[in-house]
This record gives C-alpha cells, sequence and structure tokens, in this order.
C-alpha cells in the first residue's frame, strides 16, 4: 500500500467511518519515528519501524528511555502512516514509555494493521491489554521486585493473554529470577504465550541468568538487548 493510500485510509477513519476512531482524539503525542533492528522479542533482528509514544505512568529503575516521559510532538494517525511508510518494512513496533496511556494508541494500532502491517505493542503490562486490536502481538512486561514497581502489575492481563503473545521478565538480580519463575508456575504461562528473561542491562550478569534457566528447566528464552550491544543507550536505535 503506498503512503497516499495509507493517510486516505487513516482520513477515512478518522471521519468516522470506523467505529473505534470516531470515538476519541486521533492525536497522539509522539517522542520519535525511526528505522532500525529490532533488538529484543521473537523478531529480534528484523529491521522494524519505531514508533515511540510520550508519557509513561511507571518509574522502572533500569528505565532507559526516561527521555520520553515528556515532551514529544502532536501528530495524527494519517502523519505517522505517512513517517512509516517511506521505510519499506512490514514490521511496527508500537513502544513508549507506556503506549496505552494515551487512549488513541488503540486506534493507531488498528490503521497500522489495517494498512497491512505487522505490529507488535510494548507495554509495562500496567493497563488492560483486553482492548489491543487481536491482531497485534502484545509484548508484556511482569515487573519484577527490582524494578521498583511491581506493585504496578495488572495481574488480570494474563488472562488476557493469546499464544503470540510475549511476556518479559527483566532480571536485576537472583531475587528477580526466583520471583519470576515462580510467577511461571503459578500462572502456567508456558502454556499461554512465549516467555522471555532479559537481564537488566550492567545490573546483573547474564551468564548466571543462563545458568539458572538451564538448573530449573525453565521453559523461557534468555533475550539480550541487540540494539545496545549495537548503539549503546543511544536515542532512535
Amino acid at each position: 500500500m503506498s503512503s497516499q493510500q495509507q493517510s486516505a485510509q487513516a482520513v477515512s477513519l478518522k471521519s468516522g467511518s470506523t467505529g473505534p476512531l470516531s470515538d476519541v482524539d486521533v492525536s497522539l503525542k509522539i517522542t520519535e519515528i525511526f528505522y532500525s533492528l529490532q533488538g529484543e522479542g521473537l523478531t529480534a533482528g528484523l529491521p522494524s519501524v519505531f514508533i515511540r509514544l510520550t508519557g509513561c505512568p511507571l518509574r522502572c529503575s533500569y528505565c532507559d528511555t526516561a527521555y520520553a516521559f515528556s515532551g514529544g510532538s502532536v501528530m495524527s494517525v494519517s502523519e505517522i502512516l505517512d513517517q512509516v511508510a517511506p521505510h519499506q518494512t512490514p514490521h511496527i513496533t508500537v513502544t513508549g514509555g507506556e503506549p496505552l496511556a494515551q487512549q488513541a494508541c488503540l486506534p493507531l494500532l488498528t490503521a497500522l494493521c489495517d494498512s497491512g502491517y505487522q505490529v507488535s505493542l510494548e507495554t509495562s503490562g500496567e493497563r488492560d491489554i483486553s482492548p489491543v486490536d487481536p491482531r497485534v502481538v502484545r509484548v508484556m512486561d511482569l515487573k519484577t521486585p527490582g524494578s521498583g514497581e511491581q506493585h504496578r502489575n495488572r495481574i488480570a492481563n494474563i488472562g488476557q493473554l493469546k499464544a503470540a503473545d510475549q511476556v518479559k521478565f527483566v532480571i536485576c538480580g537472583r531475587e528477580d529470577y526466583l520471583w519470576a519463575r515462580q510467577m511461571i508456575a503459578d500462572h502456567q504461562l508456558e502454556k499461554r504465550c512465549h516467555l522471555i528473561l532479559s537481564p537488566a542491562f550492567g545490573e546483573v550478569n547474564p551468564t548466571d541468568i543462563a545458568s539458572w534457566i538451564l538448573a530449573d528447566h525453565l521453559p523461557v528464552r534468555l533475550q539480550l538487548q541487540l540494539h545496545k550491544s549495537l548503539w549503546g543507550d543511544e536515542p532512535g536505535r
């Protein structure tokens, strides 16, 4: 689909011809839109466009995108589609901050799916994921004790997970690993979706996590952050 076609589709949605967009403000606060390699999850290494929404109600101890807490530019769905199209990749990641903190994230996700993109949503799990378009892959954190935000986990979201979704635990140390292991067992998460353990950058030795996973035969993937190995903490990467 061409950029002009995508823009026309988004304008049509904005006018109210499709339900969800007629009920909410279709402008979003955007920190950045950039083209890079996916650094995490099951599509790690694939060229992708990232749409980073501004704002987050959480303050995780290991957060590396604090620059997205405020600022940004107001953009319409059609403007976002226009910026995405030239990169010519089917893979789109909507991230933050916490994307679902903006109500208009939901119609943006639907518009991207309607435009033929393969869309993933990176969410902290603090907001209800049930209204998200079912075509979207939800990559949801379960916040570990080391994050300082464990109390913000919306446990009801676990019941909304589907087989294509991914749950990520960011591990700061042995306590976080044991907590994640217990959560997996208590909720039988391996039967619900894909599971990823990712070391908090610079806080725990990934080799230790690998040893713990092997010793416990834990049904998870160990995920290192590819983008940090390539570009460090540079924004837009």
